[in-house]
């Protein structure tokens, strides 16, 4: 099926550097990810081999993250997420989980933190590492300032002990770093939250429940269990007197900056939709290609309009939620604030996009499509999630209501 990226149709034309990193994410999807992916899916097993391929090819290190962080354009995360994901949903949410946590290190840690954990999510080219970010829990999921885990400062020893359950944590308990939202002061509601570095090997920290999910089925999803888990005062994202002036004018009821792990979240949902494009753009190809060689009475199946028009509706959402996307990102790498929710219209489309898109190829398939020997159906069980986490499609339409609004909306 399709291996080639549409290089005339790409909307506007990218920088140079991100039409190369393009190529160079689609080249290393269709020779390491798509040969290997109905495999992993189906085992259920983090890609160790695969991610170590990815540092070997440079895409799976501190130096390609940091430089697809700090792009100027902003383009290079979403559109490399695309192409990865246009591999595979699962095996690219492994090699892709870590950049959450990265964003929040970039977004609320101080200089010298980011240069030195930036590595260590990473690891080696001989040993990678994976990264998680912590947020959820049982009882926190859309309402996130009701997280319970604590972190507390103990005095004599200058120590932060941490307690409490996370969940839904990608790479959780397999991780090296553990990124940890927790509440220093629960008063405050999400303003008493802060963002906490585990290190590799701390004790009292233990994976709980591993689930086995619907898609996404190579990446590795866990529940994270905190039992007085110590970690030096310098390990709170900002530095602790930063916090400590943070909280103290959340107690005066002065404004605060947005809290670290929803600024990760907000950061990362141009790329988000990015990944759910990708997802989307694999089964509109393997549709389209299907449509043109299934003959049925006597012509392609794509011959009659009920097909035809539904591509041709695929094609011009799949569009329109890559410039969403694009967007976003652009603006949000200018420094240009997203007043109308940008972020959350492009996460919103493209994942939405992502499960229509997949749910049709199903259907322009027929019975085929709803088997295992051919893909369409593991891209339509992946493609869901995107509805779901970091921020559910109501989550994301209540911030965007909020933000043209002005009105808190309930």
């Amino acid at each position: 099926m399709t291996a080639t990226i549409d290089t005339e149709n790409a909307l506007f034309e990218l920088p140079l550097d991100v039409a190369d990193a393009r190529a160079w994410a689609h080249d290393f999807a269709v020779k390491y990810i798509r040969p290997a992916a109905a495999d992993y899916d189906a085992r259920e097993e983090t890609p160790w081999p695969v991610i170590q391929d990815a540092a070997k090819a440079g895409l799976y290190t501190a130096e390609f993250a940091l430089q697809a962080f700090t792009d100027p354009s902003g383009l290079m995360l979403p559109v490399v997420a695309e192409e990865i994901f246009w591999g595979d949903g699962g095996m690219g949410q492994a090699l892709l989980g870590t950049f959450l946590p990265l964003a929040a290190l970039m977004g609320a840690g101080t200089p010298e933190q980011i240069r030195t954990w930036t590595p260590e999510f990473f690891g080696s080219v001989e040993q990678p590492a994976v990264a998680a970010l912590c947020a959820s829990e049982p009882d926190a999921g859309s309402d996130a300032a009701n997280i319970r885990t604590r972190a507390e400062f103990d005095e004599p020893s200058g120590d932060w002990i941490l307690n409490g359950v996370k969940t839904w944590a990608t790479n959780g308990g397999i991780a090296g770093v553990h990124v940890i939202n927790a509440t220093v002061d629960r008063d405050l509601g999400a303003r008493g939250h802060a963002l906490f570095l585990v290190p590799p090997g701390t004790l009292g920290i233990s994976q709980g429940q591993k689930f086995s999910k619907h898609g996404l089925r190579a990446s590795h999803t866990a529940e994270v269990l905190l039992e007085d888990v110590r970690i030096p005062a310098g390990l709170v994202l900002g530095g602790k007197d930063a916090l400590d002036a943070r909280l103290a004018a959340a107690r005066e009821h002065r404004k605060v900056r947005v809290p670290a792990a929803m600024a990760a979240f907000e950061a990362t949902r141009p790329s988000i939709a990015g990944m759910a494009v990708g997802v989307a753009r694999a089964a509109y190809e393997y549709a389209l290609d299907y449509a043109k060689t299934r003959v049925q009475f006597g012509r392609p199946i794509i011959a009659n309009q009920g097909i035809a028009f539904m591509l041709a509706d695929m094609a011009t959402e799949i569009d329109a939620a890559r410039l969403l996307a694009w967007r976003a990102s652009n603006r949000l790498a200018r420094g240009i604030p997203l007043r109308n929710a940008e972020g959350s219209m492009a996460k919103l489309k493209a994942s939405e996009v992502a499960v229509r898109t997949t749910e049709q190829a199903i259907h322009i398939l027929g019975g085929n499509g709803y088997t295992r020997d051919y893909p369409v159906e593991r891209w339509a069980r992946d493609a869901k999630i995107f509805t779901i986490y970091e921020g559910t499609s109501e989550i994301q339409r209540l911030i965007i209501s909020r933000a043209i609004s002005g009105i808190r909306i309930e």
